[in-house]
Parts: structure tokens; C-alpha cells; sequence
């Protein structure tokens, strides 16, 4: 029965290639959490749920999935927003933010469902560039702090940025080091 569904020719390699996508996913998944402001066990449980849900419905051949540099960046924007809003720290406002992720899902789901996905070749690789690079910028912004041993008050881009100068100021030499 299994024989059916399943394509065993090559299960030595699907088990090495899954534990090294498990290998390099799971500090990723940890220092995403970590980074948008939601703690470490959000970024698991966003891997696991993310891994969960592409294996059910599918997907390529070399199916790795997990999250990604843009989401942290747009999921600690939202995290950072929400809380100065609230004034409330990331556990308190949690249902909020599980709300809008939530959402996000439907919307991904609703805009693949209507085959959206295909029109991506029209936009300029300039924009994609300029995008990914500046993705790039905010998640370094993000940790410049933490490299010198010191944690941002508050989470969000713009808290991360206020606390380099302080951080590079009085560094933690264990840490950088």
C-alpha cells in the first residue's frame, strides 16, 4: 500500500537531505524567533508548522521549507508595532499576532489558489534586489547589537538601531568574540 504512494528509490537520500535541512533549519528557525521579537520557541514552532503544512499540501521535489529573511523582518515590524500600541511585552499581545499570521496564511493561500504567484517574472530584478538587500540591511541592523553582547530595549528595527551605539560603546568581549 505504502509502495503506491511513496517513492522509496532514493531513501538514503531523502533521509541525509532531511537531516541536514533539519540541521541547518533549526538554529535558522531560533534566530528568526529570537530576531522578530516573538523568543526563540516561536521561530520553532513556525519551522515545525511550516514543514507540517508544505509536506500536506505538497511541493517540489526538494522540499525545504522554514521561514524565511522577509517574514522576520515583516514579523517584527508587527510584533514591535503591536506592543508600543499595547504597551504590552510579545506573550500578552500573542493572540494578536497569531491573528495576523493567520491571515497572512489565507491571503498566500487565496492569491496561490488564483495562480498570482506567476506574475513575480514581471517585476524588474532590480526591485527583487534592492528588496532582498534591504531585507538583508534590517535583519544586520537586528543583530548588530546582540554581537556586542547587548539586547535592545524593546523589539522592532528601530529599537535594534537605537542600541548599537551603546552596545559598540561598552562592548561584551566574550560575546563578540
Amino acid at each position: 500500500m505504502l509502495k503506491n504512494h511513496f517513492d522509496f528509490t532514493n531513501i538514503k537520500g531523502d533521509l541525509f537531505g532531511g537531516l541536514t535541512a533539519g540541521v541547518v533549519a533549526l538554529p535558522l528557525a531560533l534566530a528568526f524567533g529570537e530576531a522578530s521579537g516573538a523568543g526563540p520557541i516561536a521561530g520553532l514552532w513556525g519551522a515545525i508548522f511550516t514543514g507540517f503544512f508544505a509536506a500536506l499540501f505538497g511541493g517540489t521535489q526538494t522540499q525545504v521549507t522554514g521561514p524565511t529573511g522577509p517574514m522576520v523582518v515583516v514579523f517584527a515590524g508587527l510584533v514591535g508595532e503591536v506592543s508600543r500600541q499595547a504597551g504590552a511585552p510579545f506573550p500578552e499581545i500573542a493572540g494578536i499576532i497569531f491573528s495576523a499570521v493567520v491571515l497572512a496564511g489565507i491571503f498566500q493561500i487565496v492569491l496561490g489558489a488564483m495562480k498570482f504567484g506567476e506574475y513575480i517574472r514581471l517585476v524588474p530584478y532590480p526591485v527583487i534586489s534592492g528588496f532582498m538587500t534591504g531585507i538583508g540591511v534590517i535583519i544586520i541592523l537586528l543583530q548588530a547589537s546582540r554581537l556586542f553582547g547587548s539586547e535592545p530595549d524593546g523589539g522592532g528595527t528601530i529599537a535594534a538601531i537605537e542600541a548599537i551605539p551603546a552596545a559598540i560603546a561598552d562592548p561584551n568581549f566574550a560575546a563578540l568574540g
